[in-house]
């Protein structure tokens, strides 16, 4: 599980990172709404906790944005703002839960795992794109209702391809995110895996992007609308 912390406390941040990380889950931590910004524009996450106090801007800036956006990504919101109406405008905005400072970081540690189940689509998660659809937590793929039959390693590419429909993701990130041991510029794994894709859901789902990566677009060529 790869969760963004946007946090400016050094202490706090610090004690989220050895909490999350002594739990096995994987955090990259920054601290401005600037960097947070690049960090989500150039990888997947499963879970985004937000400060809204930044040096560079409010959080929910950001959180307003990739609701725009279409962004499904569990929000967690970590603030001192404990007014009725700053927690009515966090969850407003989409946040999926509210966390007023100072918290004990075990209630941090829960409300991540209950998020993170709904992340994984244990809540039965369903992704469509035209007439494909992705169920989470059956793991089941159809196309204009016919069954696909996909590899684990398949059903975690299209998942994430379709989690970011409409987005270019690189090479590099589809490789660390989905194949066993990550990213390899000897390896044609990706290629496999993609050209089996293509086969068992059909053309005109994924396209790729020459030297950069792949994408699911929303519409294809001829026009046909998710």
């Amino acid at each position: 599980m790869n969760i963004l912390l946007v946090e400016d406390d050094l202490e706090l941040g610090n004690g989220v990172r050895i909490a999350l990380e002594d739990q096995g889950l994987a955090l990259l931590w920054v601290r401005r709404l600037g960097d947070a910004l690049q960090a989500l524009d150039s990888r997947p996450f499963d879970l985004v906790l937000l400060d809204l106090g930044l040096p560079d801007g409010d959080g929910l800036t950001l959180l307003a944005r990739l609701r725009r956006e279409g962004e499904t990504t569990p929000v967690l919101i970590l603030t001192a703002r404990d007014a009725l109406a700053d927690r009515l405008a966090g969850l407003d905005r989409g946040a999926d839960d509210y966390l007023v400072k100072p918290f004990a970081l075990a209630e941090l540690v829960s409300r991540v795992r209950a998020l993170a189940r709904r992340s994984y689509g244990m809540a039965g998660e369903t992704l469509e794109v035209r007439k494909l659809v992705l169920h989470t937590a059956t793991m089941r793929v159809t196309v204009d209702g016919k069954l696909a039959e996909l590899s684990r390693s398949e059903f975690d590419l299209l998942s994430l391809l379709m989690k970011r429909a409409d987005r270019v993701l690189t090479r590099r990130m589809l490789e660390e995110q989905v194949l066993p041991g990550g990213a390899s510029n000897e390896s044609n794994v990706l290629d496999v895996h993609i050209s089996n894709l293509r086969r068992k859901i059909g053309p005109g789902y994924i396209r790729t992007v020459r030297g950069v990566g792949y994408v699911i677009d929303r519409v294809d060529a001829t026009g046909d609308v998710s």
